[in-house]
């Protein structure tokens, strides 16, 4: 039980336990991350999407004639209905933005499940429409928006490979492929952030699960929560030479802008997810990329770190998930209008894990509020006001 009184207000609920979860932990003074009971240094660059996902869906890795069943039912879902072509069509017409019209397509997912389908249905089925059918929509929508016809998904490609062959209609190379799923585990699950939280608040109702989600992309696509980790990169370019990054920083911090890619709510060391994805783009640019533009984001890295510590000693302003997910995202030759649907693509995971788990518990999330109005008011009619 939490000691905090019941009539206590407690701003953004900072530090209010509000859900017991066996899903992830996150301690930002170790800076850790633990995701189903291994350190996200352990899971994110060795197991592909489907494995993480199903290890966050039942508590346990799947033996291989689970995981063959676990991405066939994801196959078989991951075409999009009609009505859902029709709406990205639609929105495409409109130039409409792709979080947007992530949240409007979102709300379609269970409809038109395949007669070929495993028999899973209800909130089971459509967490697994959801998963399947979040990369068909961005990727879908990308093209429609750069008037080029979709790419169906391939059935030979498993769940990272399919988005990058829908978005370009190329199958991607293995380390593509590898640096994407590395990617998408890393962000799977953090704990009970802002959409999770959305997504727990709506299932506690008993809603749905597609009710859920798309509640949570609203939340998600705040820049407060999802931002846009574009600008980390876009830093990076506008120093563009190694030699230019002390200045140009110099004068950035003492102007008193905030630089992207740098502090975090939670974590007060370095993000655990920044060494992962550093280690991810690495291997990415050092094989499949400009190893140049990593070198210099590595200068970028440390001489900011640097005149953080000179500027603001004791702050502990380390880099965040932000900075390596721009640079592999950028690697991977995705525009920066993507970056955060693509986060999405991870975490619609997390989301669903979250609400089976809080359907399980089955107890109403209903927070208390104080009342700041007036009491004392009294009725005036309309024609003495």
């Amino acid at each position: 039980m939490s000691n905090i009184s019941q009539n206590t207000l407690v701003p953004g609920l900072e530090g209010v336990v509000a859900a017991e979860t066996s899903l992830s932990s996150v301690d930002g003074k170790a800076g850790e991350l633990i995701i189903a009971g291994f350190p996200v240094e352990e899971l994110a660059s060795r197991a592909n999407f489907e494995e993480t996902v199903y290890l966050l869906w039942h508590n346990a890795l799947p033996d291989a004639e689970q995981l063959t069943t676990f991405k066939e039912a994801l196959s078989v879902r991951r075409p999009l209905p009609r009505a859902t072509l029709d709406l990205l069509r639609a929105a495409a017409s409109e130039q409409a933005l792709t979080m947007d019209t992530l949240r409007m397509a979102a709300g379609t997912t269970s409809l038109g499940t395949p007669d070929n389908a495993p028999s899973e249905a209800g909130f089971y089925g459509d967490a697994l429409a959801l998963v399947a059918r979040f990369p068909a929509i961005v990727a879908t929508y990308w093209r429609l928006l750069k008037e080029k016809e979709p790419v169906a998904p391939d059935p030979e490609l498993g769940h990272a490979a399919n988005y990058l062959y829908m978005l370009t209609g190329k199958p991607p190379s293995a380390g593509y492929v590898r640096a994407l799923e590395t990617y998408l585990n890393t962000v799977v699950d953090h704990g009970l952030n802002a959409s999770t939280f959305v997504a727990r608040a709506i299932v506690s109702t008993r809603s749905d699960v597609v009710s859920a989600v798309v509640g949570a992309i609203g939340s998600l696509k705040g820049p407060l929560h999802g931002g846009a980790p574009g600008p980390a990169l876009d830093m990076v370019f506008e120093i563009g030479e190694a030699n230019r990054a002390k200045p140009y920083l110099r004068e950035k911090i003492e102007h008193g802008e905030r630089l992207m890619g740098f502090g975090h709510r939670v974590y007060k060391v370095r993000d655990p997810r920044a060494d992962v994805l550093a280690g991810a783009a690495k291997r990415l640019y050092t094989n499949d990329g400009d190893e140049a533009l990593y070198e210099l984001a590595l200068e970028v890295e440390k001489t900011t770190l640097r005149l953080l510590a000179e500027y603001k000693p004791g702050r502990n302003l380390s880099t965040n998930v932000e900075f390596y997910t721009a640079l592999l995202l950028h690697g991977l030759q995705l525009p920066t209008d993507l970056f955060t649907a693509t986060f999405a693509v991870g975490r619609v995971a997390g989301w669903t894990a979250h609400c089976f788990e809080q359907r399980v518990q089955d107890r109403l999330i209903r927070p208390q509020s104080r009342y700041t109005g007036p009491k004392d008011r009294s009725w005036i009619p309309l024609e003495k006001r």
